[in-house]
């Protein structure tokens, strides 16, 4: 007997049945497979915490002092001047490039006053240089320096000698080209301080 060749019936419903199973695998994979993609677009951890505001008590600065905070991977200078810091601001108005702070990106509009601040004592500004981005030296004294014989405190870059008053206006004639800018910051209460957000309202 001649071998014959044996064909099973067709089994529309037995085709069916792996094609779909097949079809969900493949998906099932394939959204797997994505995951790791997914989440790459999504930041982590410590970029959001990076992104987040800071906060910060000022209990602790006395006048005349000043501390470092980080945000964003910069420096912040928070200073408590003294009312004899502010008084010397007007004296300056003829010395540095801005005196009325009219450029906005430096000086938010909530900070657009002879003091660069919310509060005349408070001062708060992001402590890179404008010219090369050097860490500034906080010199609030009145004093004689080897830089300014007639210094009325302020910040001085030892980078390049470039000279800011104490309210972070940059003097003329100097390799950095504009003021320290304000970041975006209020107070939470009367001594807790938040960098990130800008007051309600704020432009």
């Amino acid at each position: 007997m001649a071998n014959d060749e044996v064909h099973s019936p067709d089994n529309p419903g037995r085709r069916r049945f792996l094609t779909a199973t097949t079809a969900v695998v493949g998906a099932v994979g394939a959204g797997f497979a994505a995951v790791p993609f997914i989440k790459s677009w999504n930041p982590s951890a410590r970029a959001k915490l990076a992104g987040a505001p800071t906060i910060r008590t000022l209990e602790d600065i006395g006048e005349g002092q000043q501390v470092v905070v980080m945000w964003r991977g910069q420096p912040i200078f928070i200073a408590r001047r003294t009312a004899a810091m502010v008084a010397t601001l007007k004296g300056m108005n003829e010395l540095v490039v801005d005196p009325d702070s009219t450029n906005a990106d430096q000086t938010p509009a909530f900070a657009k006053n002879e003091y660069r601040s919310i509060k005349p004592e408070i001062l708060v500004l992001v402590g890179v240089c404008t010219h090369l981005g050097c860490a500034p030296e906080f010199l609030p004294e009145v004093k004689p320096q080897p830089f300014d014989a007639e210094w009325k405190g302020g910040y001085f870059c030892p980078c390049h000698k470039s000279k800011y008053d104490i309210a972070g206006r940059v003097f003329k004639a100097q390799p950095a080209p504009l003021a320290l800018p304000v970041p975006p910051y209020h107070f939470q209460d009367d001594n807790t301080l938040v960098i990130g957000v800008a007051p309600t309202g704020a432009a």
